[in-house]
């Protein structure tokens, strides 16, 4: 088993704990580069799909599994996202001008329904959400002269440096890029005094008052960034569908996306690439059994009854989500035979003093 001595504090804050880090994560990224050259068109298409979900993943992990706040709305960013660019796009704004401005837009709405949210907590700020989230649906189909309405809007190739993006391979490059920039981002930014101040918010709102973070600043700045980094995955969202329609970003969507958090793991960057890559493969993996499955059952309502049944399993029996069963197989490893089941028994302690309130 490896024990980390820590002598000081940028030992404490560093990207890789250790050299195994940088090894097998380096070795990851190897072979995802190297993915285009031995996967075929099918699987580069769900590899894309998984890097655009893990970005949609990061964004919403800052607000729920590093700020404590609850969000059943973000399907409402991806779409704020989606069609910023999707309309930009239509003027022939190149890409490297228009994902900003898609990941601008949608973080200021981020922040105009953070602001509103600050004296909301827990079931009543995932209504407010909700809430938001029909909103925006019911303004993309209202207005059809700048949406297309219910009819759709066709979104053309991203244009990069003057080149089209057209090709399954490049495109992934392009996903697989963001989706490592991003994360890179969140690592340095979970690092910083900020990140800090937002995990000290999760942890206990009172206890992180009383040493001076400002709730209502830090609250509306997570919201700002979380919408931010999801208005980028809509992005590319759009440019990978090449159509948009308002119920393409329901409550469905808004669901999916924090089941991404919740099975991959609340709190774990490597929780919501593990979501991402989970929601992608279960129906792919529900289609392959369909013919196991009685005659006359729609394979689309086993897949609801099977996703419902996982996320209900993953709630009750493991709440740490994937990567939490990662960490406790891992250990277990390490430790064999000393390992202890309550050693990730899971702390309530500092949630005594929100009682009293």
């Amino acid at each position: 088993m490896r024990f980390i001595f820590k002598t000081d504090y940028a030992q404490d804050i560093r990207i890789a704990k250790h050299g195994g880090h940088w090894f097998w994560y380096g070795l990851l990224l190897a072979l995802l580069v190297a993915a285009p050259a031995f996967a075929g068109e099918y699987l580069l298409t769900q590899l894309q799909f998984i890097a655009i979900y893990s970005i949609v993943g990061f964004g919403l992990m800052l607000l729920v599994g590093f700020t404590g706040q609850v969000s059943l709305g973000h399907a409402a960013f991806l779409a704020v996202g989606a069609y910023t660019e999707g309309l930009l796009q239509a003027k022939g704004v190149p890409f490297l001008i228009s994902l900003p401005a898609a990941a601008l837009f949608a973080g200021a709405t981020g922040i105009i329904v953070g602001l509103p949210a600050l004296r909301l907590k827990g079931i009543y700020l995932a209504i407010a959400t909700l809430a938001f989230n029909v909103i925006v649906e019911e303004i993309i189909a209202r207005w059809e002269d700048l949406t297309g309405g219910n009819a759709g809007l066709l979104v053309k190739p991203a244009v990069l440096l003057g080149q089209a993006v057209e090709s399954p391979a490049a495109f992934y490059y392009l996903c697989l890029a963001l989706a490592v920039m991003v994360c890179l981002g969140m690592i340095n930014l979970l690092r910083s005094p900020t990140g800090r101040a937002f995990v000290a918010i999760r942890d206990s709102e009172i206890s992180a008052s009383c040493m001076g973070v400002n709730l209502a600043k830090y609250k509306t700045l997570s919201f700002g960034l979380s919408a931010a980094i999801t208005g980028i995955a809509g992005a590319l969202y759009a440019h990978k569908i090449a159509f948009l329609s308002p119920e393409q970003f329901g409550l469905f969507q808004s669901i999916e996306m924090l089941t991404i958090v919740i099975l991959g793991g609340v709190g774990f960057l490597h929780g919501a690439v593990l979501g991402a890559a989970f929601i992608i493969f279960l129906p792919q993996g529900i289609a392959i059994a369909k013919d196991w499955l009685p005659p006359g059952v729609a394979t689309s309502g086993v897949q609801a009854v099977v996703f419902g049944l996982v996320l209900v399993g993953f709630i009750i029996f493991e709440p740490l989500g994937l990567y939490g069963r990662w960490l406790k197989i891992r250990t277990y490893l390490e430790l064999f035979p000393f390992y202890r089941r309550g050693m990730f028994r899971r702390q309530k302690a500092y949630a005594k003093s929100e009682r009293l309130r």
